[in-house]
């Protein structure tokens, strides 16, 4: 016994030696040498970098969207936007499944009222951060019945009025997102819901948020053009000034000190500074787009049998918050694909408003390629209260795919309104329509990869308790 255990000792004790590596850092006498002190400092403030842009990414697009209605013409505060999107609005993982209403509130005046009339609306409130405020609409407590919304800025210790559902909101910039359902496919109609919502502020109503439609409008509502470079950090040093503490976010508002990026201070980085925000910004947005595309989580997987996966990680949890902390996975998964954030998006259950999945591999477990054809297979009917529709977007810009065929998506409601009673319905994508496919076809780039996303609206038990699934993307040999 005594001769197994000198044995043992010796094994592990060179098992221990095997396993030590040379500190990166050179040291004498217990002090860092000039060089190792240099190296340490930039390695720091590089983990320090990649940390702060993937929790503030989503502040930095949220800004992508109040600047997209800028762009057109659209002020804060004074005009808001409605379309029935297409391709030509950029925008991470847009859709042109409903027309959508986006508007920039601006509490710095004090709270603003949202009259929401009765109908299939689809609404919420997001603060700056996308963290969220309140519900509005069919997911919300006026369930569809109309209301009176009221967000209150930060801080408000003003009367509260009777007879609102009320949101408090962490910052003073908010967007109001609303989505009109387009029922019996009529989009006029549903634009012309939404031109009936009314915007102002609280005590005045002479002065409602004109509707500004971009429907025909090119719009960039993304942080594309600022998320791999230096403007990441400059933009997001104009939002931490204009914006309150948010006191729950404390040791992230440390990080970005160190960074130069401080309320109160100038941003003025020098050489060394900007080097290293320039490549935090571009290899931070790359691990988030692992996780986005390729995260190693098993509980992703839609169906055992299939390659469609969750696209939220976290059910029924609008911040990705667990009983042991901060999903940060399914945080960066979300943001980086995706925009905005409520409880009710993340529902699995069939009181939820709508339910994602995303596709971005083929039955043989490759990645989707733009220059390949392939068929999905949906069973019919699909389990939906409302309607369903497959949208295919661009690998590298997470936004709707643009081709001459100027469409990203077949919709229940529009391309495959007139299915009948047959028991399933082939969908073809790929970069030349397949003969005998129809409407039924969605036209990709050689060159490029592509994701979809199907969504159901208003989805029934079956989409949860697997006895419904769509097939997998099968390549279409030529």
């Amino acid at each position: 016994m005594l001769k197994i255990i000198a044995m043992a000792a010796v094994a592990l004790s060179a098992g221990q030696g095997s396993a030590q590596t040379a500190s990166p850092y050179s040291f004498i006498n217990g002090y860092p040498t000039p060089e190792a002190s240099a190296k340490a400092r930039d390695d720091a403030d590089f983990q320090r970098a990649i940390v702060a842009y993937r929790f503030w990414y989503p502040t930095v697009s949220m800004e992508g969207i109040f600047q997209g209605n800028r762009d057109v013409g659209i002020e804060d505060g004074k005009a808001w936007g409605i379309a029935a999107t297409g391709p030509r609005q950029v925008g991470l993982t847009l859709n042109s499944d409903t027309p959508y209403g986006s508007a920039t509130l601006d509490l710095s005046a004090g709270p603003m009222v949202i009259e929401l009339p009765a109908g299939a609306f689809i609404g919420l409130v997001n603060d700056h951060h996308q963290g969220w405020v309140q519900d509005l609409g069919l997911p919300g407590p006026d369930a569809g019945k109309g209301g009176k919304h009221l967000v209150l800025p930060p801080g408000y210790a003003g009367e509260v009025p009777e007879g609102y559902h009320v949101g408090r909101s962490t910052t003073m910039k908010n967007l109001l997102a609303v989505r009109a359902m387009p029922r019996e496919g009529d989009l006029q109609k549903a634009l012309d819901g939404l031109r009936a919502v009314r915007i102002h502020a609280l005590g005045d109503d002479s002065r409602i948020l004109v509707a500004i439609d971009t429907s025909d409008k090119q719009m960039d509502s993304s942080s594309l053009r600022w998320e791999d470079n230096i403007g990441f950090w400059e933009k997001l040093a104009a939002i931490i000034e204009a914006e309150p503490i948010n006191p729950n976010f404390l040791p992230m508002y440390g990080l970005l000190a160190e960074l130069g990026v401080a309320k109160g201070q100038p941003f003025a980085p020098d050489e060394r500074m900007r080097t290293i925000l320039e490549r935090a910004a571009r290899e931070g947005r790359d691990q988030m787009l692992v996780s986005a595309f390729d995260s190693a989580r098993a509980d992703r997987i839609a169906w055992p049998d299939r390659k469609w996966e969750w696209v939220g990680l976290v059910p029924g949890s609008a911040q990705f918050e667990t009983p042991s902390g901060l999903d940060l996975e399914a945080r960066d998964r979300w943001f980086a694909q995706a925009i905005v954030t409520s409880p009710a998006m993340f529902r699995r259950d069939a009181g939820a408003g709508s339910l994602y999945w995303l596709g971005v591999r083929d039955a043989a477990g490759a990645w989707l390629d733009g220059g390949k054809t392939y068929k999905l297979t949906v069973p019919t009917p699909v389990p939906d209260k409302l309607f369903w529709s497959v949208t295919v977007y661009d690998a590298q810009t997470r936004s709707q795919v643009q081709t001459d065929q100027d469409r990203a998506a077949l919709r229940s409601l529009f391309e495959l309104k007139d299915l009948g009673d047959q028991d399933t319905v082939d969908l073809f994508f790929g970069p030349d329509q397949p003969e005998g496919a129809g409407d039924r076809w969605i036209k990709t780039s050689p060159g490029r990869g592509w994701f979809a996303y199907m969504r159901i609206y208003g989805p029934e038990e079956a989409a949860f308790d697997g006895t419904w699934k769509p097939g997998d993307f099968e390549e279409v040999k030529p």
